[in-house]
């Protein structure tokens, strides 16, 4: 089994709970071919113009700019990624209300019709990466799985409407560690209690190849 860990934080993990989230999945994921995508490490432009001029002159035969190969090459990387993994782990924060850029980019890449999804002769949307699974983990200082504050949640609620909705991938296992910052008191245990989850999630994966 491939497995494809993509690392969406680039705090140290002494002060990323996601980046802690990360290590300690590594640490117990044992039996699978893994492979680490770090998003803050690999060039990876935004999604733009870039990209649209790049396709054009693939098509024209026109030579491309260096912006142009660099996001060109650096999509492919991410698809060829993504193609080879059975399963794909997202570990990331919860920024702002939402996922950091570096990760949107990754999926941005993956985004595209006739890759991740296609449309039939209806109009509907067709799921293509059904026969992939994905793992969530997520980190928020916050408490957002109350009804009140949840609709103001764009991270972990977005990755699973993409990957999930769009993509087709089955959404295997979540953990979410949150309220860590809004309650500085309990921090430590909150924090420990969800690293412990992270194991077991990295455990019953590693039992799968069993």
């Amino acid at each position: 089994m491939n497995v494809l860990v993509v690392k969406a934080n680039n705090r140290p993990a002494s002060e990323g709970v996601s980046s802690k989230m990360y290590e300690t999945f590594m640490e117990n994921l044992q039996g699978v071919n893994v492979r680490t995508y770090d998003v803050f490490a690999e060039d990876m432009p935004y999604l733009g113009q870039d990209l649209f001029n790049a396709f054009g002159k693939v098509e024209s035969g026109e030579e491309l700019t260096d912006i142009e190969q660099r996001i060109l090459a650096a999509k492919q990387r991410v698809m060829d990624a993504f193609t080879e993994a059975d399963i794909v782990v997202f570990a990331f924060p919860l920024w702002n209300l939402t996922i950091p850029a570096k990760l949107q980019t990754f999926i941005d890449y993956v985004y595209q019709a006739g890759y991740a999804f296609k449309y039939d002769e209806n109009g509907q949307a067709v799921q293509l990466l059904t026969d992939k699974k994905a793992v969530i983990l997520n980190a928020r200082g916050g408490i957002y799985s109350t009804p009140e504050a949840a609709p103001m949640e764009m991270a972990a609620t977005y990755m699973k409407n993409v990957l999930g909705g769009v993509f087709g991938m089955e959404i295997v296992d979540e953990v979410i560690i949150e309220g860590h910052a809004q309650a500085p008191d309990q921090a430590e245990v909150i924090i420990a209690e969800g690293l412990a989850r992270v194991e077991a999630a990295a455990k019953r994966l590693s039992a799968v190849t069993v």
